[in-house]
C-alpha cells in the first residue's frame, strides 16, 4: 500500500468514526468552518486521531470515551468536554458512569478540575434532556 493509499484509508475511516462518536451536525460544522490556515489541522485530528487510535483494536470506544474523559478533565480542556460527554453518551456510557469518571478524575487529576467537569457535563446533560 503506497503511502497516499494509506493516508486516504485513513482519512476515510477517521472522517467515518469522527462522525460517529462526535454526531454529524458537530464534523459537518467543524469541517464547514475549515479555512485555508486550519485545513490541515482538521486534516491531521481526522487522520491521526479517528483514523489511527479511535480505530485501532486494543479498546472499545466506550474505554475511550471513559479515559478522553478523564484526559480533559486532567488538562483543564473544559472547551472539549461537553462534546465528548455527548460523545460518551454516543458510545455507550450511562450519566452514571460518566459520573463515576468524573467522581475518579477528581481524586487523580483535582477536586477543582473535577468540580468544572461536573458543572458542563451537568449543563451537557440537561440541554440534551438525560438530567
Amino acid at each position: 500500500m503506497s503511502h497516499d493509499d494509506k493516508t486516504d484509508r485513513d482519512t476515510d475511516r477517521g472522517m467515518a468514526v469522527r462522525r460517529q462518536v462526535l454526531g454529524e451536525a458537530h464534523v459537518d460544522r467543524a469541517t464547514a468552518a475549515a479555512t485555508p490556515f486550519t485545513a490541515d489541522f482538521q486534516d491531521l485530528i481526522t487522520r491521526y486521531a479517528w483514523g489511527e487510535i479511535w480505530t485501532r483494536p486494543g479498546l472499545d470506544r466506550r474505554s475511550r470515551s471513559m479515559i478522553t474523559l478523564t484526559a480533559l478533565v486532567a488538562g483543564g480542556h473544559e472547551h472539549e468536554l461537553a462534546m465528548h460527554v455527548r460523545a460518551a453518551i454516543r458510545n455507550g456510557l450511562s450519566v452514571d458512569e460518566i459520573k463515576e469518571v468524573l467522581l475518579q478524575s477528581a481524586i487523580y487529576c483535582s477536586v477543582p478540575a473535577a468540580n468544572r467537569a461536573f458543572a458542563i457535563a451537568q449543563q451537557t446533560l440537561q440541554e440534551d434532556g438525560l438530567l
